[in-house]
């Protein structure tokens, strides 16, 4: 039989034209070379763009991570057992997006948006992008709103402002998380929208963290992101982007987000697994080249954008966990060169009684004082210095009678300072209270007071100080710190430590029962 090309050219002629306008669809086709590990090689997909949504058979979804010459290399997401060697895949046009909006509040979902509380469907149709460009430098301003964590040792000697990104870094079971928590009870009225991102944890420990926040009335204003333990890694390593997403949502509307990565080291371990998968070249402990681009690019994000742009502000507290506090670790030194500074809890402090057990030296915030009211800027400045000192003598404490008076005074006032700093967990406190109380330390009266009664002293100054000082507070929380303030709260202080008792002569020694009270030495007025 003869075949005639003409014939057959005015059949495919006559069939085009037979088809109307808007019937055709034009999709890209691929097929699946290859399935292992969740993760699936693809063949025909030439226009395939990184990051896009591919859709497979069985309602299984793809991530396109590697675009190489002649496959591509994706990541699975759902039931991917059930695909096997010649399935079709099919491109969407779409890159990964993630659901955001005000439905998501007081829920806990996965990085997808998908929820995992039993409340129901999260009501939302807007959507973000999971990877979104960083503002450049014009379009932010620089950080010196406030972000008040309610924790004296951190508001007064490493201050965190809106729009900043501190690191909360040290090892397991030092109070990381614990931090982090009270910030987001701390803000819980201040407008601040909380974004929680659990990589890598027990479902039970974020179902356990969801009840502190309820009880502490801060849920309905936070989204929890929980990418549990026994999840593929690359639902983990989409969870803290996912997370940013979220939060960016409230920045771009203007409104001011704090986002809690906890942590970044099983982000990263997440991530080293899915790339040694993909076979992407292993670098340094085996996390591939670009592990340093895959934080940079994520706290980059947080922000403090101009007036022009709404003034919105993404806060980012990531958290490492380090090995014995090897600070110097692969991660570790990665994310503390991206942040504006780090809070380090340190093992020894912790067991000795230390809450928060931060590490004074080695922590730092490099927004420093902008972030702070000038009251607590003020008094702040002095505490830093003197518990420098006392760490430095601490060492010599055991040859204490061999000290000269100076050197024994500074260890008292160090040991006072100690007890007045530390902070029971959910018990933030106002900014105000912690003037009066870094006030009261750094000034002399708790100098005569037995270190073991210094807690109590300061819960019943903050007790005076709410039902006789009202006044006083209200103009420290206004920023005012003149003459006239220093001298009020002087004496409200004075006064109160006089009606407390002291423990202690002025020279230290302990004071015969129902001796007179001497009053205490003129308290310097900064």
């Amino acid at each position: 039989m003869q075949i005639n090309p003409d014939e057959i050219t005015s059949i495919l002629k006559s069939r085009i034209e037979g088809l109307g306008a808007g019937q055709a669809e034009l999709t890209e086709v691929g097929t699946v070379l290859s399935v292992a590990d969740g993760i699936a090689r693809l063949h025909g997909l030439e226009n395939c763009m990184s990051f896009e949504m591919l859709e497979l058979p069985h309602g299984v979804t793809a991530l396109a991570l590697n675009l190489e010459s002649d496959n591509v290399g994706a990541v699975l997401f759902g039931e991917w057992e059930r695909i096997s060697e010649g399935d079709t895949v099919k491109r969407t046009g779409r890159l990964l997006e993630i659901p955001v909006g005000d439905a998501l509040l007081g829920r806990i979902v996965d990085p997808l948006g998908r929820p995992l509380d039993g409340k129901g469907d999260v009501n939302t149709t807007e959507t973000r992008p999971a990877e979104f460009k960083a503002p450049g430098v014009v379009q932010r301003q620089p950080v010196t709103e406030p972000m008040q964590i309610g924790l004296k040792a951190i508001d007064a000697m490493i201050p965190i402002g809106r729009g900043q990104r501190e690191l909360i870094i040290g090892d397991r079971q030092t109070g990381k998380t614990a931090i982090a928590i009270d910030a987001i009870i701390n803000n819980r009225d201040t407008g601040v929208v909380s974004v929680y991102v659990a990589i890598g944890q027990r479902m039970s420990t974020v179902v356990a963290l969801a009840q502190t926040l309820d009880e502490h009335n801060a849920l309905d204003n936070t989204i929890i992101v929980a990418a549990s333990a026994d999840e593929a890694a690359p639902i983990k390593f989409m969870a803290p982007y996912a997370g940013c997403a979220m939060a960016e949502y409230f920045l771009y509307n203007g409104k001011h987000a704090l986002c809690v990565y906890d942590d970044l080291t099983k982000h990263a371990y997440a991530y080293r697994q899915m790339s040694l998968l993909l076979r992407r070249p292993p670098g340094r402990e085996a996390y591939p080249g670009d592990v340093f681009y895959l934080h940079s690019r994520l706290l980059e994000r947080a922000v403090k954008l101009n007036d022009d742009l709404g003034g919105g502000s993404l806060t980012a507290l990531p958290v490492i966990e380090t090995q014995a506090g090897d600070v110097s670790a692969y991660i570790p030194t990665n994310v503390i060169s991206i942040t504006d500074g780090q809070i380090f809890l340190e093992p020894k402090l912790f067991y000795s009684g230390v809450r928060p057990a931060i590490n004074v030296g080695i922590s730092v915030s490099r927004v420093g004082g902008n972030a702070q009211i000038g009251p607590m800027k003020k008094v702040a400045g002095r505490i830093k210095l003197e518990l420098s000192q006392y760490r430095d003598l601490e060492a010599f404490a055991q040859f204490g009678s061999d000290l000269d008076a100076d050197t024994q005074r500074t260890l008292a006032r160090g040991e006072r300072l100690v007890k007045a700093l530390n902070q029971g967990e959910r018990q933030p406190l106002a900014v105000q209270d912690q003037v009066a109380q870094m006030y009261a330390a750094t000034n002399g009266f708790v100098d005569r007071i037995l270190a073991d009664r210094v807690p109590e002293f300061m819960q019943e100054l903050i007790e005076r100080m709410h039902s006789q000082h009202e006044d006083i507070r209200a103009k420290i929380a206004g920023g005012d710190w003149s003459e006239e303030t220093q001298k009020a709260l002087n004496g409200a202080v004075e006064q109160f430590a006089a009606d407390f008792g002291y423990d202690l002569d002025e020279e230290g020694q302990p004071l015969e029962e129902n001796a007179p009270i001497a009053p205490v030495a003129e308290a310097a007025v900064a």
